[in-house]
């Protein structure tokens, strides 16, 4: 057990089945972890027909109600601590992120000395595509408004296609990650900068989704603006380090 790809749900009915046809169709063992927030649209039933069909590499958390990407996210690291898994990923769902790149992102951290990598849209030879004009400019006034205020050297920080090494996700302290949204995104690359190890921007093409509803709202912008203020702030007196030894998470 090598790589563990977690992709967080809710309502994604209409992709559920395709992303994931796609990644084990990569033919690169990679295992997947599910964690549905409590889907109404029955994205987790659809999950469960499919366990059978990829047994012992499709798996299954579901959690009640919308509780936010970034404990869903934390929710997936811990589970996949305890299982042992050595390399774990962030993908969404909906084919924003190619699953093609997830062994580029690999790669990076397995052969390139990374820790962490980074599905990059504005590093060269990083793209969007189908966005209008007002989301790129968001998108990129953010990502430039973060690096300006952190000081964190990564050119994509709210980037949710990313690869964590094992020995990153063992040295975080969850309980210091305060974020849920876009913000979280930027919190676990901040800590694993302020830890020291060595991030990596791979560069790929962001594509819209093309089925289902997105899940961006004013709350997640808002977390996003001001949660960078206070991620720069609170650093100076939060502990980024977990105190549990690797013993105990193996």
């Amino acid at each position: 057990m090598e790589k563990l790809v977690i992709i967080p749900t809710y309502n994604e009915k209409e992709n559920i089945a395709a992303i994931l046809a796609a990644v084990f169709g990569l033919q690169q063992t990679y295992h997947v972890l599910v964690i549905d927030d409590g889907s109404p649209d029955g994205t987790a039933a659809i999950v469960k027909d499919l366990m059978q069909q990829y047994q012992g590499q499709l798996f299954l958390e579901e959690r009640k109600g919308k509780s936010g990407l970034g404990t869903a996210y934390i929710h997936g690291f811990r589970w996949a601590l305890q299982k042992g898994y050595q390399f774990v990923f962030e993908m969404d769902a909906d084919f924003s992120h190619n699953p093609k790149d997830l062994e580029r992102l690999y790669l990076a951290c397995k052969q390139d000395g990374a820790d962490l990598s980074v599905g990059s849209r504005y590093v060269p030879g990083g793209q969007t595509e189908n966005w209008p004009l007002d989301r790129q400019i968001y998108s990129r006034g953010g990502a430039l408004y973060t690096k300006l205020i952190t000081w964190m050297p990564v050119n994509d920080p709210t980037a949710g296609f990313v690869c964590y090494s094992r020995k990153v996700l063992e040295a975080i302290n969850f309980d210091a990650i305060r974020f849920v949204g876009y913000a979280f995104q930027i919190e676990m690359k901040f800590a694993a900068w302020k830890l020291g190890f060595r991030i990596k921007e791979v560069p790929i093409t962001f594509v819209d989704r093309k089925e289902g509803t997105s899940k961006m709202s004013a709350g997640i912008l808002k977390e996003g603006v001001f949660g960078v203020l206070k991620i720069q702030w609170q650093s100076l007196f939060k502990n980024y380090r977990n105190q549990v030894t690797k013993s105990a998470t193996a």
